[in-house]
C-alpha cells in the first residue's frame, strides 16, 4: 500500500478482545480503493489474543498501541486522535467491515461539501444485508437520540443528506475541529459520545452530512452485546448526560417532562426485557451525575454559535418518527 509521506486520513480502531472481528475489519480496509491513509489501532487491555494475527501479518501502516487498561471507547478513540497524522480523522468499530470504495468515497464527500466538517456512512446489519443498521444518528426533542433508519429495508436508504450526528462506529470529522470540540466526552467512557460530539459540534454551527453511499457491514455491539447490562447501563446513563449537557436552557426546561416520561415507559419495557436492574442503576447514576457535568454544560452552553431557535430546527419533533426510528 502505497503513501505519501503524511497521510490524508487516520483511520482508528479502538480495540477490546474483538476477537477476529478485528482481523476482517482490517482486512476490509487493505482492499481500499484510496490508499493514502494510516491505521492506529488503540487496544484496551485486550486479553484474547486479538492482536497476534495481525501482527505476525507485518501490515504497513498500521499502528498498535496498547494501552494496557480497558480506557473506554472514548479516551481511546481520544488518545489515537492525539497520534494520528491525517487531516481526517476516520472512526471505525472492529466490529464494522468496510465497502472497498468506503474511504475513497467519504473523502468525495468532504470535497463536495468543503464547509462540513463531519461525515457519516451507511451501516447495514452483518447478519442481514438486506436490512439497515443506521443512516445516522438523530435526537428527538425529548432528550432521546436514536439510529436513523434502523431496521428498515436497504432498498429504503435516503438519499445523501444532514443528519443530526453521524454514528462513530464508522464516521469521519475533520481533525482540526475534533480538537477544537475537546474530543469525545471520557466520562461518558463507551455509547452516545458520538451523540453528545454531534451536539457540540451544532451548537458550535457545524454541520454533519450522512454519506449514502459510503458503506459498512455493521454487527452492532457485536462485542460488549446487543442488550447486555454494560450496553443497557452506559447507553442510558450517557443518554442522560447528553440531553443535560447540550441542551440550551429554554430547550432543557420544556422537554424535561417528555424526558422523565420516555424513561418512565422504557423502565418498564426493560421489566419486560428482565433488564431493569442496569436500567435503573443507568437512571439513579444518570441523574445522580449530573453536578459532575454542570461544569462541562456550563462551558458548552457559554460558548455556543447556534441560537436556541437554531437547534431547534436540527431537532426531531414527531413522535411517529421518534417510534419509527425514521432518518427523514
Amino acid at each position: 500500500m502505497a503513501t505519501s509521506d503524511k497521510p490524508a486520513a487516520t483511520v482508528i480502531i479502538v480495540n477490546y478482545n474483538a476477537g477476529e472481528r478485528l482481523k476482517r475489519c482490517l482486512d476490509c480496509l487493505a482492499t481500499q480503493t484510496f490508499c493514502n491513509f494510516e491505521t492506529i489501532v488503540i487496544d484496551n487491555g485486550s486479553t484474547d489474543c486479538s492482536l497476534d494475527a495481525i501482527r505476525a501479518e507485518g501490515r504497513i501502516n498500521l499502528h498498535i498501541d496498547e494501552t494496557g487498561e480497558n480506557l473506554g471507547f472514548a479516551a481511546g478513540n481520544n488518545r489515537a486522535a492525539k497520534k494520528a497524522r491525517g487531516d481526517w480523522l476516520v472512526f471505525l468499530n472492529p466490529d464494522a467491515y468496510a465497502e472497498s470504495e468506503w474511504l475513497e468515497t467519504l473523502l468525495l464527500a468532504s470535497r463536495r461539501y468543503p464547509d462540513v466538517d463531519a461525515f457519516g456512512s451507511t451501516q447495514i446489519d452483518a447478519a442481514n444485508p438486506d436490512i439497515l443498521d443506521g443512516a445516522g444518528d438523530f435526537y428527538h426533542f425529548s432528550g432521546i437520540p436514536y439510529r436513523g433508519h434502523h431496521g428498515w429495508p436497504l432498498e429504503m436508504l435516503p438519499a445523501e443528506g444532514e443528519c443530526f450526528a453521524p454514528c462513530a462506529a464508522a464516521a469521519m470529522y475533520r481533525r482540526s475541529v475534533f480538537d477544537e470540540l475537546g474530543g469525545f466526552e471520557e466520562s461518558f467512557f463507551c455509547y452516545c459520545e458520538d451523540v453528545d460530539l454531534g451536539f457540540r459540534l451544532r451548537l458550535a454551527g457545524g454541520r454533519a452530512i450522512q454519506v449514502a453511499a459510503a458503506r459498512v457491514l455493521h454487527e452492532g455491539s457485536g462485542v460488549t452485546g446487543k442488550r447486555s447490562a454494560f450496553t443497557v447501563y452506559h447507553g442510558h446513563r450517557n443518554r442522560i448526560w447528553t440531553w443535560y449537557r447540550n441542551m440550551p436552557a429554554l430547550l432543557l426546561v420544556a422537554s424535561a417532562p417528555f424526558q422523565m416520561l420516555a424513561n418512565v415507559y422504557l423502565l418498564f419495557r426493560f421489566v419486560f426485557l428482565g433488564e431493569a436492574i442496569p436500567y435503573l442503576r443507568a437512571m439513579l447514576d444518570g441523574f445522580g451525575g449530573l453536578s459532575a457535568q454542570t461544569a462541562s454544560r456550563t462551558a458548552i452552553q457559554k460558548s455556543r454559535r447556534l441560537s436556541t431557535a437554531g437547534i431547534s430546527k436540527n431537532l426531531r419533533w414527531s413522535f411517529v418518527k421518534l417510534f419509527r426510528k425514521a432518518a427523514i
